[in-house]
Formats: structure tokens, sequence, C-alpha cells
């Protein structure tokens, strides 16, 4: 494709940052299904367990009924491509079961020991996320001395430990995780240097949809649906680096503004 695949969000939780509340149950999560994929998106993300700064962790039993009906139930009605947003791989397994042909993991297939042979066991799309620390603590004043250099030696060496277990290099997606315990000047630096990642051989995924970083570079952006100008500037970015999928809130205005791009590099290179 000429663009990035546009992965919609769908948070079945009451306590995400940008819209919990807003799916809580499989009749709402189901609407807001319809309306991402009228809006143009490739995939959709389905997550039953918020994992923004500060979060308390969901018993699984829990985010298993979150979020198996919902899967099952767009399934049924949809063949768009479906991921998993969950640390943990019994609910990988179920989502899997369900319908979900991706699995992406904030804590890269290392919330338990099994999650590298889980990821070979289901054959499925993986993407390995950078995070420092759990979502508890994980803004509490993190460090680095290098944050480009150590994300991507840490997501190179779970690259290596996923398919050491058995997953195919091709199923492999990597993330490095704005927002996951980075600062404001973390989280701008890995975005400039998104090729260092690309370069790494894998698909890159890059979520910063809404993140309270954008409020940081512009304070009048309190909330998170003020965040859309800065969403988009970042997904724009992340098409001129290379990724092959941004994660969004907002698809339609995504997909728009990085058809528009592509539109003009194409006719910039036949210029």
């Amino acid at each position: 494709m000429s663009r990035p695949l546009v992965m919609g969000v769908i948070n079945v939780t009451p306590d995400s940052f940008s819209d919990g509340g807003r799916c809580i149950g499989l009749d709402a999560g189901l609407a807001h299904a319809r309306r991402l994929v009228a809006a143009g998106a490739d995939v959709l993300d389905i997550g039953g367990e918020s994992t923004r700064p500060g979060a308390e962790p969901v018993p699984e039993a829990e985010e298993l009924d979150r979020v198996v009906p919902l899967i099952a139930a767009i399934r049924a009605e949809s063949d768009i491509a479906l991921s998993i947003d969950t640390m943990k791989p019994a609910v990988a397994r179920a989502a899997v079961g369900a319908g979900a042909t991706m699995w992406n993991d904030i804590a890269a297939l290392g919330w338990r020991n099994d999650g590298p042979a889980v990821a070979a066991e289901l054959g499925c799309d993986v993407v390995l996320m950078h995070m420092r620390g759990e979502p508890r603590t994980m803004q509490a004043a993190p460090r680095y001395d290098d944050v480009v250099a150590e994300v991507t030696a840490f997501l190179s060496d779970r690259a290596e430990a996923a398919m050491a277990a058995g997953v195919a290099r091709e199923r492999i997606w990597l993330d490095p995780g704005v927002g996951f315990g980075k600062t404001r000047a973390h989280n701008l630096a890995l975005l400039a240097h998104l090729d260092r990642f690309v370069a790494l051989g894998f698909p890159v995924l890059v979520g910063a949809s809404r993140k309270s970083f954008i409020k940081a570079i512009d304070p009048s952006a309190q909330t998170a649906d003020d965040r859309l100008g800065g969403s988009l500037a970042v997904a724009l970015a992340a098409a001129r680096a290379g990724a092959a999928a941004v994660r969004v809130h907002d698809v339609y205005e995504t997909r728009q503004a990085l058809a528009v791009q592509a539109a003009i590099g194409h006719a910039g290179g036949h210029g």
C-alpha cells in the first residue's frame, strides 16, 4: 500500500485515558466497530484492560468477558482484520479462537514465561511493544541513557526470543511504545528516529493517538479530544518514516490525511 494500515481502537474498558466507558457492553462495542469500519479502518484493535499510566490490572476472567463476545460478534458480520490488545496469553488464545488475527502485546510476550510459546502455537501476527515497567508505575520518572538505542535493542531481543520459540519472522511486528514509560523528550526522540526501528526489518506499528505528550507540546490540548492535530502529525511522520501501521482513535481523519500525503508524494514523484 502507499500508506500505512490504519488500526482503529476499541477499548472495552471503563477507564481508558481517551474513550473509557464509551464501548462498555456488546452493543456499544459492536456499534463502534461498525463506525470504524465505515470510516475506513484496515484493522480493529480490541482491548479489555486499560494500559493508561496508573491503570490497575483487570482479572483475566473479566478481560475475557469483555473482549471475546465482541470479537466473535464482529467476526460474524465482517472479515476485517482483528487485533487483541492484551498481555495475557490465555486472553490472546481465546481471542484468536473467536476470530482475532493479531496479538498486540504491550509486554512483548513477557508478561508470562509461556508468552512466546503461545504466540507460536496461535500462528497469528504478533506486535511486540516496548514498555518500561508496568502501567501502574511506568511514568514514575523514567530514565534512559539513550532511549532510541535501548528500545531498539529491547525490541530486537524480543523478536529473537519470539523466533526462537517458533514464531515465524513474517508474523512479527514492532512498536516502540510511545507513552509507555517515556517522557516527552523520550517520545519525540523515538518518533524522530522511527527509521531505526524500520531498519530492523520488521513491520513497525506506531501508537501515539491522543497521548499526553501532545499536551506537553501544546498545553491548550488539555483533553484527549483536543489532540487530533497532534495525532495526525505523528501519523504523517510515521508514514514518511516507513511505518507499516498506525494505531488511532480518529480513523476517518487519519485515513484522509495519509491518503492526501500519499497523493502529494505520488504527484511529486511523477512531476
